[in-house]
């Protein structure tokens, strides 16, 4: 039986982890507050107390963390994966979106030690990992993706390969950038059309309804509207962080992001309001 270190069982990782166990894979599980991986003992994994543990003769090992200090303590700290001894050859999968400076370096640091490297970040949200529907946006060699595809069916709809290691959060750099641009813009039009007196509820079905009702429309225009922030599905804090990302991605390449630039500067206003933890729907707090 394929064996699955699992690191980081949080929004996502958690629903990620129980579809793993529910397609009968072994699933060791390590999560930083070690009271989060209660639920998936409970659903047959074993449980590590350090990432190198949990990785210690896994054939798949996979990270979905926070940010990239998060994601560098996971993989090569003092405990970290690396210090587990992984089988040889073991893939490794970073689905933690981080900068594309260090999705590079953890590949060159993994495939030194003698493992293949996926870069793998998702989208889809808490539901998606609930349910098994996630979609991967992904970076690595063909060989290595199509060993590990079975695994990452257990808990995805679609695979989206868009080149080598690098790629895919390459990708994701783009879409969540232009995914904070649009819940900014929606932000600013709501609470204009509040100041103008419209009726928010018809403003609502309007905007969902027509040409701008694009997905992050429907999802959070409500929510913005009645200042519904829970539960949290991809928080202010996270969607400043991947913009910061972004752009450095943007500035490394030469490409201006004036527009981008300004909507990381209102998720970095949300956060010092103190709306960090709630849902990114509420970067429209720091502008009321």
């Amino acid at each position: 039986m394929t064996k699955i270190a699992f690191i980081g069982t949080g929004i996502m990782g958690a629903g990620m982890a129980h579809c793993l166990l529910k397609a009968g894979y072994k699933v060791t599980a390590y999560n930083r507050t070690a009271a989060k991986i209660r639920p998936l003992l409970e659903a047959g994994a074993t449980g590590a107390a350090t990432p190198g543990e949990a990785a210690a003769d896994a054939d798949v090992i996979i990270s979905i963390v926070g940010d990239d200090p998060a994601s560098k303590e996971v993989w090569l700290g003092p405990e970290g994966v690396l210090t587990g001894r992984p089988k040889p050859g073991a893939i490794a999968i970073e689905s933690t979106t981080v900068s594309l400076g260090w999705v590079k370096e953890l590949h060159q640091a993994v495939t030194a030690a003698g493992l293949r490297f996926i870069d793998c970040p998702v989208t889809g949200g808490r539901p998606g990992a609930e349910n098994g529907t996630l979609t991967l946006l992904v970076g690595a060699d063909e060989v290595t993706l199509a060993e590990a595809r079975p695994v990452l069916e257990a808990y995805s709809q679609e695979i989206i390969h868009f080149g080598p290691p690098g790629a895919g959060t390459a990708y994701k750099m783009v879409v969540n950038l232009m995914a904070a641009a649009q819940a900014v813009a929606l932000a600013e039009g709501l609470l204009l059309a509040e100041k103008a007196g419209l009726d928010l509820e018809l403003v609502v079905q309007g905007l969902t309804s027509g040409a701008v009702g694009s997905p992050l429309v429907r999802n959070h225009a409500t929510r913005m509207v009645n200042s519904a922030h829970e539960p949290v599905n991809f928080s202010v804090q996270w969607m400043h962080k991947d913009a910061v990302y972004a752009l450095q991605m943007a500035a490394d390449v030469g490409q201006a992001m004036p527009l981008s630039a300004v909507a990381a500067q209102l998720y970095r206003l949300a956060l010092a309001k103190g709306w960090g933890e709630q849902n990114m729907s509420a970067v429209i707090e720091g502008l009321r």
